[in-house]
């Protein structure tokens, strides 16, 4: 098989073993390379090259949906691992105006850790017929073969019609030729030093970042401990910017993170960190954590900003070349967005691929790729700026175009109007509204469009509500006296 055929994917994390997944299809063979070591892989154990993975995960509906269209039955392999079933609509979820409607059926999740998540789809991953797995391998650079280091970006696309072939270069091990290269390294990616040695431009990058910090730590505990009550959700919310959830998880164990922004991170002591939870909003966290025995100890995580580099408005894009996942575009983990934005584009990938690609696709579906992430990237940045308030207004978020202090652009007056509307949604939602409350999951999960939640109805609804006053509030959930009972032995 020529050089042509072979793929190289830069990161095996859920990124690059979803692509890879997607390329082994199409019959041509695919090495990734893992900066982890092999040994790593062989239980479903937290690894270096995912410092997040201790922290509680959240695969989104739509990230879930995704995933088993690519592996079929994947879900049930994890519920067979341990992953524990269960329907958002039995959350407890306190968010900024108050506790969301309880118990009626809503969006079916599998909640597992994410090294268990990510082993299981590693599994099937490297099951597949051409695909092979090179842990212990860190990537130096890319080059063009048979070519010399271009010094335009011209150039390099004229080398890339000429050959086509990339060298992948690395620090531990041998050079490997590919036809295609994936950057799935995530959101430390060196790819713009790479492509600057070529003589590509660097691509524009955002950045958003609310000083959002995690504190972790995995509690024994049956799946049933609160009852009717599947989780806690507390959300963060300007004005309070502390919060925290508990998800149970594999093993008979639940997942417990405190989530703070600024000076209202977590601690990673444990006193601290009880402490922490004993203040937030309602004490349904600290009450389960007093309840359920500890186990291990706390782990923290502080690297949370939002990035995004914008290759797709660089004017040229070499062939045989592509990045997804974080490589592309990051989002603070508090959203759960990552994995399911990295399954939908891994779904564009093979829609791509499922016809002998024309000259160019590569270009193509880096445009498709980023506007993937648009949605989620306007969730994640437009609540992390509500957090940063006033002085998201002057901070520059994009390399080398500062926003003027006091002077928002056009769309950032209408982000304003909109976000006020779905403060209104949500609102609704609150007291009660399940057609708002459902429009407000449809987003979040990434199902549906925020166009949604301009739907006639609700428009309706919050006119009358103007008019006539909101009916009482949803009630807190059912999770005082179960979280209340006495610690296990």
């Amino acid at each position: 098989m020529g050089s042509d055929e072979q793929v190289v994917v830069i990161g095996a994390g859920m990124a690059g073993l979803l692509s890879a997944a997607v390329i082994a299809t199409t019959g041509r063979c695919v090495t990734l390379l893992e900066q982890d070591p092999v040994s790593a892989w062989a239980t479903p154990e937290p690894r270096g090259g995912v410092p997040q993975g201790r922290q509680p995960h959240v695969l989104l509906y739509s990230g879930l949906h995704a995933i088993e269209g690519l592996l079929p039955g994947l879900r049930a392999e994890l519920i067979a691992a341990g992953g524990v079933p269960l329907d958002t609509g039995d959350l407890a979820w306190l968010g900024e105006r108050g506790w969301a409607p309880f118990g009626t059926p809503a969006f079916e999740l599998v909640s597992a850790t994410r090294p268990l998540v990510e082993h299981t789809v590693r599994r099937r991953v490297v099951e597949l017929p051409g695909v092979e797995v090179r842990g212990g391998v860190r990537v130096r650079g890319l080059s063009r073969t048979g070519t010399a280091a271009t010094a335009t970006a011209a150039d390099a696309d004229a080398d890339a019609d000429a050959d086509g072939g990339w060298l992948v270069e690395c620090f531990d091990g041998p050079s490997l030729r590919a036809g295609l290269v994936v950057d799935a390294s995530g959101r430390s990616s060196r790819l713009p030093e790479w492509l600057g040695r070529l003589g590509i431009e660097r691509a524009e990058t955002s950045v958003v970042d609310a000083g959002f910090g995690y504190a972790g730590r995995v509690y024994a505990a049956p799946p049933d401990r609160l009852g009717r009550v599947a989780g806690i959700v507390m959300l963060p919310v300007p004005g309070a910017p502390a919060g925290g959830v508990a998800l149970p998880v594999e093993e008979g164990r639940w997942m417990v993170a405190a989530v703070g922004a600024g000076e209202s991170r977590p601690p990673r002591d444990p006193a601290g960190f009880d402490a922490f939870l004993g203040r937030l909003r309602d004490p349904a966290l600290a009450d389960f954590t007093r309840a359920a025995r500890p186990v291990g100890d706390i782990t923290v995580h502080r690297r949370t900003h939002n990035v995004r580099r914008r290759y797709d408005r660089l004017p040229h894009w070499p062939d045989g070349l592509l990045v997804l996942g974080d490589a592309l575009c990051a989002f603070n983990p508090v959203y759960g967005q990552g994995i399911t934005v990295a399954a939908t584009q891994a779904l564009l990938l093979r829609e791509a691929l499922a016809t002998r690609p024309r000259p160019g696709w590569e270009r193509r579906l880096m445009r498709r790729l980023h506007r993937a992430a648009d949605l989620p990237w306007a969730i994640a940045t437009g609540e992390d700026r509500r957090h940063l308030g006033k002085a998201s207004q002057a901070a520059p978020d994009t390399a080398g175009a500062p926003k003027t202090p006091g002077i928002p652009r056009p769309l950032d007056a209408l982000d304003a109007l909109f976000g006020r509307w779905s403060g209104e949604v949500d609102r609704l939602a609150v007291h009660g509204d399940l057609r708002a409350q459902r429009a407000l999951d449809r987003v979040y999960h990434l199902v549906g469009s925020p166009a949604g939640l301009l739907h006639p109805a609700l428009l309706t609804a919050a006119a009358r509500a103007r008019l006539l006053g909101l009916p009482p509030a949803s009630p807190r959930p059912p999770i005082g006296a179960e979280a209340a009972r006495p610690r296990l032995p």
